[in-house]
């Protein structure tokens, strides 16, 4: 009887489970829009409770909005931060946990308000406004700068009495500070001047004038801090002709605060020329002395970013790259000694990129937490060192999946990351740190050879998108990998379309990755976002190439001055690869898609080879000599090219990097059907360049498109701007692959 029982309990638990497969569906655009995207987090000192934004798409409005939460860590549901309204973003907790910051725009112009925080309840009370007395009329919400600066960036000291920010203001204009509030008035009628004038005709006399989407104009970043006592602001690097910190895409003020707050470390490219130099160096500012000056102590000729102080203030941790000119270069962990004045290299044999990391103290000594990427996953790391000496080697606490904005409680031994992978955007994860010891292991961190020790298990703590997700078929990806003709291991992956049928043949979706310095993996994209460009029929196939990060430096330099070359030949031999592994690919189907230098791939297999039934190319380089006088990060280009494009005329075009990897050269073997894209406001690779390819293909009589967005820049971003780019790109594709 027991067993007829289980029978009937397995009969019926299998058909529930074979029910709720075919109840999923695939994954739509409008389901993508609807995902709620996190953004921001912290968490309170005392480990208990979880401050982030959530940005919510309303498509038909064609906007994103972003929304303040707090929830408890240990369990509960989350609410609206009291006080804040739609639009505010990036709030953060006081060291002592009893006050907020956020960002608003609900002024006119983006400022910081603060608010008093409730430990034991969760709630905001009591919000002042210290510097002008001004009290929002809905939330009591007080706001310290409100003036004429656009705040950005900000960062609590540790003592609670100051906030350091970031703002673009004139260099040229008297420097704010609490004896001289001039500046504002200049900084207004300047603005004002602009916004009035009829003329919008502009005259540079240096380069980087523009970057990525935008013209720099005559504002530069500078570092702020506001005495909450008084409602004082003073310029810490006033009259500046550079920004700081540096741009990033990544955001952030590159600076940090010393633990008696009497310190800032900051970030500042001070070279001539900027649009040749990667060389951002770390620098320190006495914060009680008004007439101190930036103290310059990293040394490296390449990149130093994100600085941290040890919670001890006896170190200064930041990222570092060794060679100059090279934006890809291996990003180090450096520690500087305060007392000493020394820096070592934390990870001198670890060859992965350290993308960003943490300080703990409640180990022996002290340890950092940092994430690096490695074979198409972003895990997290820990590494114990005892007086400035590293105690044996990093220790891997996750292994699958894309971990980032690592954040700490240091009384409750809480370790927090984002967490995202290909079937679902970025969620609130939540670690024991207390354990991590117990885990890892003694010898050489070498990926190939070290058994790993058993996956870190921790807690999700946010539930942003179960419910959607759990009406989808979202498969799996699965990597595979081959041999390059030198012996170099390669790695791919491949995710079919819902409802996949092993016994039918798919036509394929064949993605490139921009960079060339990135990589594809187990990591949620909403711009190329595998699930869904898989999701109408397809097997999508991502091969990374020489150039890939997460397989060691060499791996990645390998692209240097052979964009054309071990890249062009991987990704063939990737495909070829999974043509005669995997039987359900059907190989006449199949279509190339790329952007950025996945866009300039898709540009050069055009003229190589005649095995894809289509092409798109999104934002790619067509003519290397034309995109250098173009560009704005001119240092990419001299790097990638070895030189300038005149440094090699009169050379053959074997021996003019220039030329011999250029696509433009190729056109005459140009056949395949090509959907070009490009956007008015890509800097990085100009709009010319997708015009100069699509009147190439229209002159040669090859079926081509040009998709053109003039709001755009590198990135499509805007709701229903990226709602066309998918509609075109897959209509271009199943008008050349899917069965008549």
């Amino acid at each position: 009887m027991r067993t007829h029982l289980s029978s009937i309990a397995l009969t019926a638990t299998l058909c529930l489970t074979s029910a709720n497969a075919q109840t999923k569906r695939p994954m739509t655009f409008n389901d993508m829009m609807a995902m709620r995207r996190l953004g921001s987090t912290d968490v309170s000192p005392d480990g208990k409770w979880l401050l982030y934004s959530v940005t919510d798409v309303d498509l038909a409005k064609n906007t994103k909005t972003p929304k303040l939460w707090i929830q408890p860590i240990s369990g509960g549901e989350p609410k609206i931060v009291e006080g804040t309204q739609p639009g505010d973003d990036s709030a953060r907790f006081s060291h002592d946990g009893k006050h907020l910051l956020f960002l608003s725009s609900r002024s006119g112009n983006q400022q910081i308000y603060t608010a008093d925080f409730d430990p034991a309840t969760g709630a905001t009370t009591n919000v002042k406004n210290p510097a002008i007395n001004v009290k929002n009329p809905t939330a009591n919400v007080k706001n310290p700068t409100a003036n004429t600066l656009e705040a950005d960036n900000a960062l609590w000291s540790p003592d609670g009495q100051s906030i350091v920010f970031t703002a673009a203001v004139y260099p040229d204009c008297p420097a704010i500070t609490p004896a001289d509030q001039s500046g504002y008035k200049c900084n207004a009628d300047r603005d004002k001047a602009q916004t009035d004038s009829k003329v919008k005709a502009r005259i540079f006399d240096h380069l980087l004038y523009k970057h990525w989407n935008a013209f720099t104009g005559d504002k530069r970043s500078h570092l702020f801090q506001l005495q909450l006592a008084t409602g004082t602001i003073r310029d810490l690097t006033p009259n500046d002709p550079h920004d700081v910190p540096p741009f990033s895409l990544s955001g952030g003020c590159g600076c940090a605060i010393s633990p008696d707050s009497k310190e800032l470390a900051f970030t500042e490219n001070l070279d001539e020329e900027p649009a040749i130099s990667t060389n951002a160096d770390i620098f320190t500012l006495d914060l009680t002395n008004p007439a101190a000056k930036p103290v310059k102590i990293s040394t490296s000729p390449g990149g130093d970013f994100n600085p941290a102080y040890s919670p001890d203030g006896k170190y200064l941790a930041w990222r570092s790259q060794a060679r100059a000119g090279y934006e890809s270069d291996k990003f180090r962990l450096m520690l500087y000694d305060r007392t000493t004045k020394s820096t070592k290299d934390l990870l001198p044999n670890f060859d992965r990129w350290v993308d960003e990391f943490v300080w703990d103290t409640s180990g022996v000594g002290g340890e950092i937490y940092f994430t690096a990427g490695d074979h198409g996953n972003t895990p997290i790391f820990n590494l114990i060192f005892i007086d400035g000496e590293r105690s044996g080697y990093p220790r891997q606490l996750t292994f699958e999946g894309d971990f980032t904005d690592l954040r700490l409680a240091h009384k409750r031994n809480l370790l927090l990351a984002d967490r995202n992978g290909v079937q679902a955007p970025g969620e609130i994860w939540a670690f024991d740190s207390s354990k991590v010891g117990s885990t890892g292991f003694t010898g050489p961190w070498d990926p190939e050879i070290i058994a790993w020790p058993e996956e870190t298990k921790g807690t999700r703590v946010t539930h942003l998108n179960d419910a959607l997700r759990n009406q989808l078929d979202l498969p799996k990806i699965e990597s595979f990998s081959f041999l390059a003709p030198d012996n170099t291991k390669v790695q791919g992956f491949l995710i079919k379309p819902p409802a996949f049928d092993p016994n039918k043949k798919y036509p394929v979706k064949f993605l490139i990755h921009g960079g060339p310095q990135g990589a594809w993996g187990d990591a949620w994209s909403y711009r190329w976002n595998a699930e869904l460009l898989a999701a109408n029929g397809y097997l999508v196939i991502m091969i990374n190439p020489r150039g890939s990060t997460g397989y060691g430096q060499a791996f990645v330099d390998g692209v240097n001055n052979d964009w054309g070359g071990k890249p062009f030949t991987d990704l063939m031999l990737g495909l070829d690869y999974a043509e005669k592994t995997y039987p359900f690919i059907d190989k006449s189907r199949e279509c190339a898609l790329g952007a950025s230098y996945g866009g300039y791939m898709a540009n050069w297999i055009l003229g190589h080879t005649n095995r894809f039934k289509c092409i798109v190319t999104h934002d790619g380089m067509f003519n290397p000599e034309s995109a250098y006088g173009s560009t704005e990060e001119l240092w990419f280009n001299e790097w990638e090219f070895k030189g300038k494009p005149w440094d090699y005329y009169g050379k053959p075009d074997s021996e003019n990097p220039y030329r011999k990897w250029s696509p433009a050269l190729s056109a005459k073997n140009f056949k395949t059907p090509t959907l070009v894209i490009h956007s008015q406001l890509d800097y990085r690779l100009d709009v010319s360049e997708g015009a100069q390819l699509f009147t190439t293909l229209q002159r040669l009589k090859v079926p081509s498109k040009m998709l053109y967005f003039p709001d755009e820049g590198h990135w499509v971003q805007k709701p229903q701007n990226s709602e066309l780019w998918y509609k075109t790109v897959n209509a271009w594709v199943d008008e050349w692959t899917k069965e008549k």
